[in-house]
């Protein structure tokens, strides 16, 4: 195709992506969204979807600085699609851990802690920095700490793959698959301000670094102190990633002892090999492993988490199989399933497994013409997921929703080893039909795991879970509420603890944070509430009721009433017990008293 051609179809799509942008900034979110997929105005899904379509089709069929420009096409695409939240304006996006991560970005700014005092104080720290230096208000600030630590996944991905391979068409299926975001399962990987996940999305940066070390030896090049860039390199990144969360940096000293125990093998067996010549890991492996140990190892949060974990693997009620029974219960009873959620869900990501499954099999048994040094790599990588399985296996007896992040960091390198196998498989392909047939398959299939990914990077009433959209009403609400209200009557919700709301309005590290005692707030008794005993619903005690529209949605509309009768909170506006205190468009608060006055 000439470049002029191919001039004029990029500027179409960069120019698609722009007015998308634009409609979606020209209709900011007004109330709560249950869906922001459905609130997005149709043009700008259309622009998105012109960008992505020209981004996957030059990605496979270019070359050179063709297939370059249509990466940075869909990668801007997906980066204007994450930032959705931003752009239309919402106030901010998250209801659990995000509120409390904001509460310690509040705590920072008004300088009640410093970011050193916090476990993992790196989101808080990028959200102080565009707070102070950018102006932004805190809760924006947040919001664009998550998409500034989400933009090195989809840069650092084909660039670990294009550092493995030199394969351009690998590095064109590595990018469309970083853009379908797979390591998000909203089970326990969010898109949004969620440490862990965040973290997620700086392990391909780590990745590249001792990637590139291993590729290219450095013997002049030095640093001051006499260490290379690479290992430089290695270490900062490294260490980015462990203020972000612990835990993926868990999961890269794993990655880099495989490479280490790999290395150590070879050199036992082999005299010529790649993985003989490439410089050791074993170094790597013991800074980083102490590095991590004496940073978890006095935190508090971490004693808690491993005597969680602990106790999950003893207890014969806790554990992902008790997780999956009571989910696929609760689906049945609301007209769904859990192959329908598991579909939605982990489709393409099953889909994506199974071919790099096969690929890594194939490698092993060396029916691929891959060359010695990218098929180190793919070895490397290739037994680094049975450890890192291994890990999942543990955490599923223990604590599910660690599990599901586990499965998060095993899509990462699964995304690498996925670009690589699907590259391999179009050139399999091509020698049975066309070259641009082969291709013209492949960006059907990864189109489709295209749309399937990006469709549930966010929750929706699509997986049986509202966005967790936090409006303007719903905080002006929380904040007179929680500060005007009488100090010892508790704060309770309609299936929410709002202790959460006191966190991001007032921050987390101080006294009469309501999380510090162990009735001061919580959620509604629902059987007692659905009997119309709205008295006796919290501990008998007398109590503030908050109701916004979000639990509504999920109560009521996304749920079907499964825990609380819509009947039963209508009947509550002319309860004697109940008095309405604070009314606006999202956002509901009652004062019950536990016995109901006496009728004169």
């Amino acid at each position: 195709m000439r470049r002029r051609t191919m001039d004029s179809t990029f500027a179409v799509g960069f120019l698609a992506v722009a007015i998308a942008v634009l409609v979606a900034r020209a209709n900011p979110a007004t109330a709560y969204e249950p869906s922001i997929y459905a609130a997005t105005p149709t043009a700008t899904w259309v622009g998105f979807g012109v960008g992505l379509a020209i981004a996957v089709a030059t990605a496979i069929a270019c070359r050179g600085r063709e297939r370059t420009i249509g990466i940075a096409l869909g990668a801007l695409t997906v980066t204007a699609i994450v930032s959705l939240p931003v752009i239309r304006s919402y106030r901010f996006l998250g209801m659990g851990d995000a509120l409390t991560h904001l509460g310690w970005v509040r705590d920072i700014v008004d300088g009640t802690v410093s970011p050193h005092e916090l476990f993992y104080p790196g989101v808080h720290s990028l959200a102080t920095v565009f707070h102070v230096v950018g102006g932004a208000t805190i809760e924006r600030g947040l919001l664009l700490s998550a998409i500034a630590l989400f933009v090195p996944f989809l840069v650092f991905v084909p660039l670990v793959v294009r550092s493995v391979t030199g394969n351009g068409l690998a590095v064109g299926v590595a990018a469309i698959l970083s853009w379908a975001v797979l390591p998000i399962n909203n089970i326990a990987t969010h898109m949004g301000i969620h440490t862990n996940s965040n973290a997620l999305f700086l392990t391909p940066v780590v990745i590249f670094a001792f990637v590139a070390y291993l590729r290219r030896r450095a013997t002049v090049e030095r640093l001051p102190i006499g260490i290379s860039p690479f290992n430089a390199l290695i270490y900062l990144t490294a260490a980015a990633l462990l203020l972000v969360h612990p835990q993926q940096m868990f999961n890269i000293i794993v990655l880099l002892g495989v490479i280490a125990a790999v290395q150590f093998l070879a050199r036992k067996r082999y005299d010529d090999h790649p993985m003989v010549a490439q410089p050791t890991m074993y170094a790597h492996t013991i800074v980083l492993g102490s590095l991590f140990t004496v940073w978890v190892a006095s935190d508090e949060t971490f004693r808690r988490a491993f005597a969680g974990l602990v106790y999950g693997l003893i207890s014969q009620n806790v554990g992902a199989g008790a997780e999956v029974d009571q989910r696929e219960s609760s689906l049945t009873e609301i007209g769904a399933s859990l192959s329908e959620l598991f579909a939605k869900l982990f489709l393409e990501m099953a889909l994506i497994g199974l071919i790099v499954g096969l690929f890594v099999l194939l490698v092993w048994l060396g029916r691929t013409k891959l060359d010695r040094e990218p098929k180190s790599f793919v070895t490397y990588f290739g037994i680094a997921l049975v450890p890192l399985g291994g890990v999942f296996a543990l955490y599923s007896l223990g604590t599910p929703t660690m599990a599901f992040r586990q499965v998060g960091f095993i899509y990462v390198v699964i995304t690498i080893l996925g670009g690589i196998a699907i590259a391999r498989g179009i050139g399999a392909l091509s020698s049975v039909i066309t070259t641009p047939g082969a291709n013209a398959v492949a960006a059907v299939f990864l189109g489709a795991c295209l749309v399937l990914g990006l469709v549930t990077v966010y929750s929706s009433p699509l997986i049986y879970d509202p966005s967790q959209h936090v409006t303007e009403e719903q905080f002006s609400g929380y904040e007179t509420g929680l500060n005007r209200a009488a100090a010892e009557r508790p704060h309770v919700g309609l299936g929410y603890d709002p202790f959460r709301y006191d966190h991001g309005l007032n921050g987390v590290e101080r006294d009469g944070a309501l999380s510090g005692a162990s009735t001061a707030s919580g959620e509604a008794n629902a059987t007692e509430f659905n009997d119309g005993n709205y008295s006796g619903a919290y501990h008998g005690l007398d109590y503030y009721f908050i109701v916004t529209e979000w639990d509504e949605t999920r109560e009521i509309e996304v749920y079907e009433e499964l825990r609380y009768s819509g009947g039963a909170l209508r009947e509550l506006e002319t309860s004697p017990s109940a008095d309405k205190v604070i009314s606006n468009d999202e956002f509901r608060m009652y004062d019950v008293e536990s016995e109901p006055p006496t009728a004169e």
